[in-house]
Order: C-alpha cells, then sequence, then structure tokens
C-alpha cells in the first residue's frame, strides 16, 4: 500500500491527515475515519490500512489539531489499550479534557476543509465518500453525514457516545439529513447505547431519505471495535466490517 502524511488546510489552521491506499495507480473511493476519544494512534491507521487493501482511498484526520500533537495510549500488563474507567483519575481527566475542547462544530468545519482538499489527494476518487466513526466519532458520523448529505453517501457509527441529547440540535436528528446508507453497531453492555437511546434513533431515522440499519451486538461492551483494547469483540467488529465493505460498494463503487 502506499502511505503519507499531508497537511490539510482549515480554517483554524493546518491538520495532519494520514492517507492509505492501494499500491496500484490510480484513484480509489474515499473513506474517513473519524477517531474516538483517544486521539490519533497507529491502532486507527491500521484500521484504515484494512479498507485501503480492498480498494479505498482511507484518511484519518487529526481532530485535536486546535490542541497541538494529543496522543494518548495508556497499556494494561497484557499490552492492550485500557478503557477509560480503568485509568487513574489524573489520567481520565487529561483525556475528557481534550475531548470536551473538541465540539461537533468543529469536526463539521474541519470535514468541509477535507472534502474541498480531497481533489488534491493523488489517490481520491471524486464522488460519494463513505465515512467511519468510533466512540466520539460515531457521533461525528452522525454529524457529517447530515451536513454533507449530497456528498457522504456511506456512514457507520460505531459504539457512538452521546448520540441523543435533550437539545434540538441532538446528533440524532442531523442524521436524518443522510442519505444512501446510516449503519449504527452498538454494543450491549454500553451506558450510550441503552434501549432508550436505540429506539430514539430508530424513530428518528424512519423520516430519513437513507437506509439505517442498526446491530445491537450481544456480548459487547464500549469500544468492542477497536483491536488494541482490552474490550475488543472480535465477532462483532467483523460483523460490523462485512457491513461497511457492502455498504461501500454499493454507494461508493
Amino acid at each position: 500500500m502506499r502511505e503519507e502524511i499531508l497537511q490539510v488546510p482549515t480554517p483554524s489552521g493546518p491538520m495532519e491527515t494520514f492517507v492509505t491506499r492501494p499500491e496500484a495507480d490510480g484513484r480509489y473511493p474515499p473513506v474517513i475515519f473519524y477517531m474516538d476519544i483517544w486521539g490519533i494512534r497507529d491502532e486507527l491507521y491500521d484500521l484504515a490500512r484494512r479498507a485501503a487493501t480492498v480498494g479505498y482511498c482511507a484518511i484519518v484526520p487529526d481532530l485535536y489539531h486546535r490542541q497541538g500533537q494529543v496522543r494518548f495510549a495508556f497499556y494494561d500488563e497484557r499490552g492492550r489499550m485500557m478503557t477509560l474507567e480503568a485509568l487513574s483519575e489524573e489520567r481520565k481527566a487529561a483525556v475528557r479534557a481534550a475531548g470536551r475542547q473538541l465540539s461537533d462544530a468543529m469536526v463539521v468545519e474541519d470535514t468541509r476543509a477535507l472534502l474541498a482538499a480531497l481533489g488534491t489527494f493523488s489517490g481520491a476518487k471524486d464522488g460519494p465518500v463513505g465515512c467511519i466513526g468510533y466512540c466520539m466519532g460515531g457521533r461525528h458520523a452522525f454529524r457529517v453525514a447530515g451536513a454533507f448529505a449530497d456528498r457522504v453517501k456511506a456512514s457507520l457509527c460505531l459504539h457512538g457516545s452521546d448520540l441523543v441529547t435533550d437539545r434540538p440540535d441532538s446528533p440524532h436528528l442531523d442524521a436524518v439529513k443522510a442519505q444512501g446508507e446510516l449503519y449504527c453497531g452498538y454494543a450491549e453492555h454500553d451506558r450510550f447505547a441503552a434501549e432508550p437511546v436505540r429506539t430514539a434513533v430508530e424513530q428518528a431515522m424512519r423520516g430519513s431519505a437513507a437506509k439505517f440499519v442498526p446491530c445491537l451486538h450481544k456480548g459487547a461492551h464500549h469500544g468492542y471495535a477497536l483491536p488494541d483494547r482490552d474490550v475488543y469483540d472480535q465477532p462483532s467488529a467483523n460483523r460490523d466490517w462485512e457491513t461497511a465493505f457492502a455498504m461501500f460498494r454499493r454507494q461508493l463503487g
């Protein structure tokens, strides 16, 4: 595969962006990966590489770029990345502080800049775009699916956080504006995926032009789709990948 780090211009300064695609010359449908609260790391790059191996131009923007180079990764004695709940209070506070400083509006702004820059990427094909978001990135997938419905045609929200709020601009209401297809992978043991949340999303999406597909992964926990995590659930993650690639074929080519 071919890989490069680009500096994408945004209204808030350059945004470091990892791009990977197949080795063969050509242009490939773009798929944007939205990071979780931990920020950019090799684990996310490896997820992008999985998409690139089957014919996509996979893109991982550093959405923390306004805060400098923010990187979090804490491992247990077995070499697995620890869940937030397992960290010390000091470490929890540091991770949460970075997440709080990144608003959904900032992500939409950065995505607008990224979409505008895709034409300068040597391996990115013009046309519809896909996206995959993890944890807070799942919420961001909702936001961009609604904000850029004419471009983002295949969206996956995996163990998304804060998808439904009591605010008039709740993320699930933005998702209703989506076109194409939208998939939600929920973990059974996840406070962010409680039954009222799932119901609210499903009811809202009945009014959407997009095809909506939810999937509740039995036995899985929040963070299940990330392979370096102590809660990684391989069968659930593989089910998501199967859905993702089928969706990308239909919507992106």
